[in-house]
């Protein structure tokens, strides 16, 4: 039977929405994105991001819209479909009874491949730097080896597509810069990426585009530096001390305000008036900077804190 035709967008979503009794998740979200790039999906808690996404594997149905990933029509062909995609879930699903190398054979089994059939597991462990932990139990395994593991292990199917829920949560700056570089690989082989995150710099680093979703709706949507140039003053001044708030900017035009726990962030098109405000921060903790993509995130979804 000949492969599938390698479609021009890996994911296609047309009024894309999910109802639940309470309410709706995801409200007629369009999405296109190409393929062999990574694409994010930021937004707050509960915004729908993981609705969206286990609707892009087919685990979850669409109550409306269309929805197409790798040329397949979901869900009714999510079966197909998931032969030719890789899952990193947030949280580790390692067995913990098996060893490393046993972790990545007994995945392949799922996909009905042998062992020794397609991507080698040899490869696999090269890919994650686990060639001398081969025979290690998981347990013994430090979080970013284990982040590894399962990012390899989303490979043993050789997928098109990559998605990846949180991938680098909880592990240390050494272990997250690690876990970039072998998704910039990933990306460099062709595969394409879809990823959640809340660390807005692994956004800024690893996506080619992104959407933010709030509210079940599509907010934004484009390359991160595009987006950041589009809604936001260039310059930014940062404002940190219990006067903060409190800072005379009387008679200094161009400038805009926001207010973010104890800093306040002054924006402007250029950096001379925030040298005027930094004359007036007699004690204050001051740190003048490029606007970047948290300041996007925080402008496009508010400050108040999610459950």
């Amino acid at each position: 039977m000949p492969a599938p035709a390698r479609a021009a967008l890996a994911v296609e979503a047309v009024g894309l929405t999910k109802t639940y009794d309470v309410g709706t998740v995801v409200d007629a979200v369009d999405l296109a994105v190409p393929t062999g790039i990574c694409f994010g999906l930021l937004g707050p808690n509960g915004a729908g991001k993981t609705t969206t996404l286990r609707m892009t594997l087919g685990l979850t149905e669409p109550s409306a819209g269309r929805l197409t990933v790798l040329g397949h029509e979901l869900p009714m062909e999510a079966q197909r479909l998931r032969a030719r995609v890789g899952v990193v879930p947030q949280f580790d699903s390692l067995d913990p009874d098996f060893t490393v190398r046993e972790n990545l054979v007994s995945y392949r089994r799922y996909f009905g491949l042998g062992a020794d059939q397609g991507p080698r597991i040899d490869d696999l462990l090269g890919f994650a730097n686990l060639e001398a932990r081969a025979d290690a139990r998981i347990t013994t395994l430090s979080g970013g080896m284990k982040r590894r593991l399962s990012l390899a292990r989303a490979l043993v199917n050789d997928p098109e597509l990559v998605v990846l829920d949180e991938p680098t949560t909880g592990l240390d700056p050494q272990a997250r810069q690690n876990i970039w570089q072998r998704l910039r690989q990933l990306k460099d082989q062709g595969r394409t990426l879809l990823l959640t995150t809340h660390y807005m710099e692994e956004a800024e680093r690893l996506c080619d585009r992104l959407a933010i979703i709030d509210h079940g709706k599509l907010i934004a949507e484009g390359p991160p530096t595009s987006l950041v140039a589009e809604h936001l003053e260039p310059h930014v001044l940062e404002l940190r001390g219990e006067q903060a708030r409190s800072i005379d900017l009387g008679g200094i035009d161009g400038l805009r305000v926001e207010d973010v726990a104890d800093t306040r962030l002054v924006y402007a098109r250029s950096e001379a008036p925030l040298h005027q405000v930094m004359e007036r921060a007699e004690g204050l903790t001051t740190i003048l900077r490029r606007a970047n993509l948290e300041d996007l995130f925080l402008r496009l979804t508010g400050h108040d804190l999610r459950d």
